[in-house]
């Protein structure tokens, strides 16, 4: 019996060595395992295009090819939906290359990654408004877009980075109505009015400063106070009128 068990034993052993074998990144000159790199990333192939820019990077820290492989591993990690490993990537990138010559682009995806956090295919696929979910993912997209558009402005990036901000400042604003609309229907007066003037403080060119009034309004009508119902009743004639 012992004998069988330490047969099956090594035969486990051996098997996984094999695997191992069989995943391991070759032992092969840097600009060959770059160049096989590349390959994957223009394919698509972003697992083993992972792997072997790992490889190189832990084998190769300083070699002439390390800015590159640490750029495509932030552009690898977030095609493969590995969002906490590029945000690292990113912090580590920007912390030894304050000055690199892209890092208008590392800022960019790090707009891209935290945006890419706030979505859900699942979601999308069955057009599920979620726009009440958890909005920090948008609020660092949102100051990582505005960051790039104030450092670089003429960037590569900035056409797009500006479209992003209109996004995600739509999507902030109708998180905060949301949250009016939360308070209105809990009764919570005084929270639905200061949500509601808060958006259309912060968001005042956005839909949903427009419907924050109508909420604004049937909180005052509660309240009572009627000079404020007038007020807001105004305002929403007024907006009418845009």
């Amino acid at each position: 019996m012992k004998r069988q068990y330490l047969l099956g034993l090594i035969s486990l052993l051996f098997l996984a060595g094999c695997a191992d074998n069989k995943d391991a990144v070759p032992d092969i000159p840097p600009s060959d395992l770059y160049t096989q790199a590349q390959q994957e990333l223009q394919s698509g192939g972003w697992t083993e295009a992972i792997k072997k820019l790992e490889a190189l990077d832990s084998r190769y820290p300083f070699g002439p090819y390390s800015d590159q492989v640490q750029l495509d591993l932030i552009y690898a990690y977030y095609k493969n939906g590995d969002y906490p490993l590029a945000l690292a990537s990113i912090e580590r990138f920007s912390r030894l290359n304050p000055t690199h010559e892209r890092s208008d682009w590392v800022l960019y995806m790090r707009g891209l990654t935290h945006m890419a956090q706030d979505s859900n295919f699942m979601h999308s696929l069955f057009g599920i408004d979620r726009h009440d979910r958890d909005p920090e993912p948008v609020k660092a997209a949102f100051i990582d877009f505005k960051r790039l558009l104030e450092r670089y402005p003429d960037s590569l990036y900035a056409a797009d980075s500006r479209a992003r901000l209109s996004f995600l400042k739509n999507r902030l604003a109708e998180y905060d109505l949301s949250s009016a609309d939360f308070y209105l229907r809990r009764e919570a007066w005084v929270a639905a009015i200061n949500r509601s003037q808060e958006i259309q403080k912060t968001y005042p060119d956005t839909v949903a400063a427009h419907k924050s009034l109508k909420i604004q309004l049937e909180a005052y009508k509660k309240l009572g106070l009627d000079d404020a119902v007038k007020r807001t009743e105004e305002l929403i004639e007024l907006n009418k009128k845009k």
